[in-house]
């Protein structure tokens, strides 16, 4: 069953695509869905603005061992926020 829970799970889990196409499809079913818009907006736009710095971000994330190189990319993560 393709729900809201489900999206939030495959986002946390890096599975993007997945997760704007159940939003998608939620957003079908209740076009008044506000949760299911706003995940769209975030994610059409992320994948956009932050394509090749997140798969740079990844590979970091990914060989993270030090505090030091936690806190960069708390930095990192915040300023993309922003």
């Amino acid at each position: 069953m393709k729900t809201l829970t489900l999206a939030n799970i495959y986002e946390l889990q890096g599975l993007k695509e997945e997760a704007l196409d159940i939003y998608k499809d939620v957003l079908k079913k209740d076009p008044n869905n506000s949760d299911a818009k706003i995940a769209i907006r975030r994610l059409s736009g992320m994948r956009r603005k932050f394509l090749h710095v997140n798969q740079e971000m990844k590979e970091y994330f990914l060989k993270m061992e030090t505090d030091v190189e936690f806190k960069e990319f708390e930095r990192w993560l915040l300023k993309a926020w922003n």
